[in-house]
């Protein structure tokens, strides 16, 4: 099933459309004969005596020494992705947004955090649709789309705080509980994500996001219809914003399965990751907003 999720769309794999091209396929190190996700790399040659590979990754024949399991010069075979690398990667890109929103926090002076929040929100944002339109994903990129969303969320998160104390830290624990949450019900519930359901979030999604910039381009000229106000249509929005970041996160962990199914390069963790930051970082701030409405009525 095919993916509409931007972030995954780009790789075949997250739509469980490769999985017979990478299934029982090796990688060569440094990305040698690697021409593409639909293309298979040349299966490495084991040293003579060993006999055919054993179906599998990066399996030797069985009954030999796994000291002796030795490849020529330039054939070592790289790591797929797994659960455990995309956990990796996605703490390591989080660590990145908590630091660079900490010292947003600490040494931006007040009279700067609109001059922070524009370059953080329009500069991750930007960077966001780089990530989202690479074919092969580049860490770099990851982070530093993380390193800006930083920036806003650390600007933003001292403006609401002042607003409504507590919030932030109320904002942090639900997401933390939403993702759980909602990972824990898609285990043990076994949801199934369909086409159907696919194309639903996603025209939720940017729909939400369009309304969003709407309200904010009619803000400039005085004229804001208030979906990001602080009235009752703003926390209306952030309680929808809010349901389709946890229908977001539903997603993510399907297109992760499928991307591990399919036996992706490890490089595509941080694609993963960078889809995981996407969706918590929504889930945060439409968080913060309801906290923040809530508390100032």
């Amino acid at each position: 099933m095919r993916s509409n999720n931007p972030v995954f769309d780009r790789s075949e794999g997250f739509n469980g459309q490769a999985a017979q091209n990478y299934g029982n396929q090796a990688y060569p190190a440094g990305g040698q004969g690697y021409q593409g996700y639909g293309q298979q790399s040349p299966q490495p040659q084991y040293q003579q005596g060993y006999g055919e590979p054993q179906p599998g990754y990066g399996q030797p024949p069985r009954g030999t020494d796994p000291a002796s399991w030795n490849y020529p010069t330039g054939q070592a075979l790289q790591e797929r992705m797994t659960i455990d690398s995309v956990v990796m990667r996605t703490a390591t890109t989080l660590a990145v947004v908590v630091v660079a929103a900490a010292l947003t926090w600490v040494a931006m002076p007040q009279e700067y955090l609109g001059l922070a929040w524009m370059i953080g929100a329009f500069g991750g944002l930007g960077m966001a649709f780089a990530v989202s339109f690479m074919r092969t994903v580049r860490p770099a990129f990851v982070l530093a789309y993380a390193a800006l969303e930083g920036v806003f969320l650390g600007a933003i998160s001292e403006v609401y705080q002042d607003i409504a104390q507590g919030a932030v830290t109320g904002a942090v624990l639900g997401t933390v509980a939403a993702f759980v949450a909602t990972l824990a019900a898609y285990k043990f519930f076994n949801i199934q994500v369909t086409d159907k359901f696919r194309k639903f979030v996603t025209i939720a999604m940017f729909g939400f996001f369009a309304v969003l910039m709407l309200d904010l381009v009619l803000s400039l000229f005085g004229s804001a219809i208030g979906f990001g106000g602080f009235g009752t249509l703003g926390l209306i929005t952030s309680f929808v914003g809010l349901g389709i970041g946890i229908l977001m996160l539903i997603l993510d962990f399907d297109m992760v399965e499928q991307g591990v199914r399919a036996g992706l390069p490890e490089q595509e963790s941080w694609r993963a990751a960078f889809g995981l930051t996407v969706t918590l970082i929504w889930i945060y701030i439409n968080l913060l907003r309801i906290l923040a409405i809530l508390q100032s009525d």
